[in-house]
């Protein structure tokens, strides 16, 4: 299997120093700093990497587990919700997907995105905080 590399470095103190987080491809490369962490300041933060990495990992998973059951899907779109509470903790991500798949049912959907939130490699590493999902089948 594959190992994908990512980086950071901080400079400075917690609030007022900054910091840059890249991805291994070199298809991001941002700013971070206590505002865009703690507050509504520019930049980017770990929360909103881990929202990503979860909401695209559940959403290829998905899709994996809808094609093998016969039923590949049109579309799917996934938002990530990362609550930070005091500690600072993440005690819960909130995933909201809706999809396109033609000719399943509610229910077989929602066994299948239920697995996906359960065994994509994202979920199975943040097995910390609550993981909620409302899932949407689009007809």
């Amino acid at each position: 299997m594959t190992i994908r590399t990512s980086s950071a470095e901080w400079k400075g103190t917690l609030k007022e120093g900054s910091g840059i987080m890249k991805v291994g491809s070199g298809a991001y490369d941002g700013p971070f700093t206590y505002a865009s962490r703690f507050e509504s300041g520019p930049g980017t933060n770990p929360e909103e990497l881990v929202g990503a990495a979860q909401a695209g990992c559940f959403s290829m998973f998905l899709s994996a587990l809808l094609t093998k059951a016969g039923f590949p899907p049109t579309r799917i779109s996934t938002t990530a919700d990362v609550h930070l509470g005091e500690g600072p903790t993440i005690h819960l991500i909130e995933l909201t997907t809706e999809a396109e798949v033609p000719g399943i049912s509610e229910a077989e959907f929602l066994e299948r995105a239920n697995e996906a939130k359960m065994k994509c490699p994202v979920s199975k590493a943040l097995t910390g905080p609550e993981l909620k999902l409302t899932a949407t089948l689009i007809k």
